[in-house]
């Protein structure tokens, strides 16, 4: 009888601490539309109404663009006023060296998968020393063959998006 007296005395003690905890927490918190105030007088001049339950955290977000500045997609990708300017000759020179480039990529993208695909060999590669007493071994480095074939695809696939964009 006395281990229930002691505890049941315990919760309230604890729900005391709890309601005394709360009320220090922070004031009443009234919502006014998108906006939360703490301020009882602003709040009843403007007609908020009372948060109940729980805490409340607001994160405020970044302000919205002007609408000058969305108003067509291309308009976003050209280059700032204050960028230099560079002449037509100079950017077909650019473009043709990015070109050039992206041409070398592709090659040796190709040559990669190649060669990661005769590694592969369709999934089944030739077992080399100790994958002949452990399969999972096997396992593992097809696995990562394949992984492999997969990224260099990949890899020739967005080289030659970036070639078509360019022509």
């Amino acid at each position: 009888m006395k281990l229930s007296t002691l505890t049941s005395g315990s919760l309230v003690g604890l729900a005391l601490l709890a309601g005394v905890g709360s009320a220090h927490a922070g004031d009443t918190v009234y919502r006014c539309g998108n906006e939360y105030l703490n301020d009882a007088q602003e709040a009843k001049r403007r007609g908020c109404k009372v948060m109940e339950g729980g805490n409340l955290t607001v994160i405020e977000g970044t302000s919205p663009r002007s609408s000058s500045s969305s108003s067509s997609s291309s308009s976003s990708r050209r280059s700032p006023a204050s960028a230099p300017k560079v002449s037509s000759s100079e950017q077909k020179k650019r473009d043709s060296d990015a070109k050039a480039i992206l041409d070398k990529e592709l090659a040796s993208a190709q040559e990669r998968l190649e060669k990661a695909k005769q590694e592969y060999a369709n999934g089944e590669p030739e077992k080399v020393g100790p994958e002949h007493r452990n399969h999972q071994m096997y396992l593992d480095r097809v696995e990562q063959l394949k992984q492999r074939v997969e990224r260099a695809e990949s890899d020739v696939s967005s080289i030659q998006r970036e070639l078509d964009r360019l022509n």
